[in-house]
């Protein structure tokens, strides 16, 4: 049993890409999915897929790295609010990650998005993490 769940799919991320692995498998939740979403539309993995078996399904994620020099896409990824200590942000309080060149996901009311996303709208939420 896996007591952080989003540590677990940030680390897996993390570990596949030093590794250089071109395809990386996590167990699927709906706040995984939506995760994974969000970094497929900033363009920080190449392609996702949702597959069904007769658990809770599974996520397989298809890495981005640069062609010639093979620098994965994602430099760093922080996990912010963790389950001993709740990170909370209202929408003046949501800190730019790497001074606007990286992303944070923020667990909101309307659901998960990102900082820009969540200024837009006026929304606060948990800061999940940090992605650069």
């Amino acid at each position: 049993m896996v007591t952080d769940p989003i540590a677990d799919f940030l680390t897996r991320i993390r570990n596949a890409q030093m590794a250089g692995h071109r395809i990386v498998s996590i167990p699927a939740s709906n706040l995984k999915k939506s995760m994974t979403e969000i970094l497929y539309t900033k363009g920080y993995i190449a392609k996702y897929k949702f597959e069904e078996d007769n658990k809770q399904g599974i996520i397989k994620i298809a890495l981005k790295y640069d062609l010639t020099s093979k620098i994965p896409a994602i430099r760093g990824l922080e996990r912010i609010s963790r389950p001993g200590l709740r990170q909370y942000a209202k929408p003046a309080e949501i800190k730019r990650v790497q001074n606007g060149l990286g992303i944070a996901i923020l667990s909101t009311s309307k659901g998960v998005m990102t900082d820009k996303e969540a200024k837009a709208n006026n929304i606060g939420g948990e800061v999940l993490c940090h992605i650069y």
